[in-house]
């Protein structure tokens, strides 16, 4: 399916009708969890535990955050506690969190275009092992890649127009991130679900 970027933008917001106090808390947790590691500026021991930690859980999270956000697009029941459910697949999520990284760094380090190219490649990654959890980590990043083939730029196009609500959400003192956050979550599951071929659930 070929669903326009708005559609599946007003999709989301219908999914998260009645969800978004659930909704702005487990992913609130979700950006701390990510990000505080990341924030320790320090020399020496400290920047290496506080980097060794990120990569150790940004990829259960990652999954958790995936789960968490295609049951509420599906119209499922939601609990907060799914963000935590990557660590019971914590080898899969780790490998592809890994992998991931490493992958779009080297493209990276060519040129940022690549980068980029490669980065939305994998963007299906944690959404495909959410959905099959006995999928290898490379298996599942190769999936991603021929699942993107020609919606790269419609996923691009995606991206620019929650980086102009990101715009808007700084001039609200960062506020209105509490819910934009949740909002490309979820519009990134019934982008995963209609690139996938499965029915868009609008409530």
């Amino acid at each position: 399916m070929n669903t326009e970027n708005t559609t599946l933008m007003r999709a989301a917001r219908e999914s998260l009708k009645g969800q978004w106090g659930l909704a702005i808390g487990t992913f609130l947790i979700f950006t701390l969890l990510t990000s505080a590691p990341g924030s320790v500026r320090a020399h020496g021991s400290f920047l290496t535990i506080s980097s060794t930690l990120t990569l150790i859980i940004g990829g259960p999270l990652s999954l958790g955050a995936a789960i968490f956000a295609l049951t509420i697009s599906r119209g499922k029941e939601a609990r907060l506690e799914q963000i935590f459910q990557g660590f019971n697949n914590f080898s899969n999520a780790f490998v592809a969190y890994l992998l991931l990284a490493l992958y779009i760094l080297l493209w990276t380090l060519l040129l940022i275009i690549p980068g980029i190219i490669a980065a939305l490649g994998y963007s299906m990654t944690f959404y495909i092992i959410a959905d099959d959890p006995n999928i290898k980590p490379q298996d599942a990043l190769n999936k991603s890649k021929t699942m993107m083939n020609g919606h790269k730029l419609k996923l691009f196009y995606l991206g620019l127009r929650f980086f102009l609500l990101a715009l808007l959400c700084i001039l609200t003192l960062g506020i209105g991130f509490l819910w934009l956050v949740p909002y490309v979550h979820v519009t990134m599951a019934k982008f995963y679900d209609d690139i996938n071929g499965n029915e868009l659930q609008f409530a």
